[in-house]
């Protein structure tokens, strides 16, 4: 294992890790703002995964597509939470 592949996992498991403590922190308190974070945090957790599997398990299948869709749909959520999600 390189030290490139431990950086990959250790940026999977920190974005997973916020993700959790965000969603935590939605369940205690309603702030819908932690809800969009949290699922922006598993966006960018899947992100770091399928690099893993992009970069060291399938280096001749070109993912960056398919590596990239869930930090857009992550951003994205955490976008509209910002934008368009009112506080009630």
């Amino acid at each position: 294992m390189s030290v490139a592949d431990i950086v990959y996992v250790l940026c999977a498991l920190t974005s997973a890790a916020c993700a959790v403590l965000l969603w935590r922190g939605y369940r205690q308190s309603r702030a819908r703002l932690l809800l969009w974070s949290s699922i922006c945090f598993i966006g960018l957790a899947l992100n770091n995964v399928v690099l893993i599997i992009d970069v060291r398990m399938l280096p001749t299948v070109d993912l960056a597509t398919w590596r990239s869709l869930p930090a857009l749909l992550g951003v994205a959520a955490l976008v509209y939470g910002l934008v368009w999600d009112v506080e009630r």
